[in-house]
């Protein structure tokens, strides 16, 4: 079934399993496609944003379940601390990248760059739908889900791949001011795989 995204200023992208079937003004695209369903987002829809922070992410630090609250908190924990963890026991590894991977879609991430060299890591980053881009050779800051400055994908095009994230912001500058906790909704190889309201 075709899902039609639409924002807040009407901007809408046709999705059909994961490709981008249409792209344009929601009249236009609803009446053209009246069986589709229709998600209306608040604020932009964007192509979504590349984290090149994947390793330091995913295979670097540690995101405690939160039946570990009591234990380890429920922020993510880096440094020293994280290598401990994963040395006590190697197999937490995987199921803190699948928390790790939540928190990027949680911040409009649709792209990660940097090698994952863990086996454990790379599976859960590839099935979750995640494209993987060039690193840039100097990295912009410190380790952050929304780092700065932020990096937006390409434009969406027409046949290409349903990635993208909507961030309750009304421009792209408030976007770069607010940052990518203003997330609303993120959509990876046509799933909406985080939704914030």
């Amino acid at each position: 079934m075709a899902t039609l995204h639409v924002d807040g200023d009407g901007f809408s992208v046709l999705v059909e399993g994961e490709t981008v079937k249409a792209i344009g003004p929601y009249e236009e695209l609803a009446d053209a496609h009246p069986q589709a369903r229709v998600r209306r987002w608040p604020g932009i829809l964007t192509p979504g944003l590349l984290n090149p922070y994947g390793p330091e992410i995913l295979e670097h630090t540690y995101h405690p379940d939160p039946r570990e609250a009591d234990t380890y908190g429920t922020v993510p924990i880096g440094g020293e601390r994280a290598r401990e963890i994963f040395r006590a026991d190697p197999s937490r590894l995987g199921a803190s990248a699948r928390r790790g991977v939540q928190r990027l879609f949680a911040h409009g991430t649709v792209a990660l760059a940097g090698e994952l060299r863990s086996k454990a890591a790379l599976e859960v980053a590839r099935r979750s739908g995640l494209a993987f881009g060039g690193r840039p050779d100097r990295l912009p800051g410190p380790v952050s889900l929304s780092p700065k400055p932020m990096v937006l994908l390409p434009a969406l095009t027409v046949g290409g791949a349903a990635r993208f994230a909507v961030f309750d912001v009304a421009d792209r500058a408030e976007l770069v001011a607010k940052g990518a906790s203003t997330c609303v909704a993120t959509v990876v190889a046509g799933r909406l795989v985080y939704r914030g309201r």
